[in-house]
């Protein structure tokens, strides 16, 4: 006898399939979450990792800032020490240099020579005086240019002039004051000192 299934295997077949997409659609579902999720964890360790880092570097930047400040304060206190120590070491070279010069031009003043004016600009000397012949200022020129701490006299202007009853020449004149001999006293008088000391 012939048997007919009558029993709706269509419907039961397209039923287990329809079980078996929701269960691999289920799963798809949850391994894409579980690779989210596990992609989204290491994303946010590595950028807590590199938020630690930059914190770290601002930090130490921080102090590196704070170092260059202080260097820079350091430098600006050297430099003010070292320009100091030039001004004194400038005051004790020319320290006797005014009275050098005083002595120079009572001994390379000639008789008849009568100074009414000097004036230092640096190592300029301007001399402003009185002659009693315009020989005698040649005299003087020559005599400065022949001392140790003077050179280059430059007459400037001689000019006739009545002073009292004399008529006498009126001049004047520039000289340089050579600082060589006053550096080598003072490049001298430390080896003094430390030949003392010692």
């Amino acid at each position: 006898m012939i048997r007919i299934n009558l029993l709706p295997h269509r419907e039961q077949k397209r039923a287990a399939r329809q079980r078996r997409y929701l269960i691999v659609l289920g799963l798809t579902l949850l391994a894409a979450l579980g690779v989210l999720t596990a992609g989204y964890l290491v994303l946010e360790a590595r950028i807590t990792t590199q938020n630690d880092r930059n914190q770290f570097l601002e930090a130490e930047n921080k102090k590196l800032d704070a170092e260059i400040a202080e260097i820079e304060r350091l430098k600006a206190e050297k430099d003010a020490l070292l320009a100091r120590k030039l001004v004194v070491e400038r005051l004790q070279v020319n320290r006797a240099e005014a009275v050098k010069i005083m002595d120079q031009l009572v001994r390379q003043t000639p008789e008849g020579i009568y100074l009414k004016g000097i004036k230092q600009t640096g190592d300029k000397l301007t001399l402003q005086g009185y002659a009693q012949s315009n020989a005698r200022v040649s005299t003087l020129m020559r005599n400065l240019n022949d001392s140790e701490i003077f050179e280059q006299p430059l007459l400037i202007e001689v000019k006739a002039a009545q002073v009292g009853n004399q008529r006498l020449s009126e001049f004047t004149l520039d000289i340089k004051v050579s600082r060589g001999a006053s550096g080598d006293d003072a490049a001298s008088a430390p080896a003094n000192a430390k030949k003392k000391k010692g």
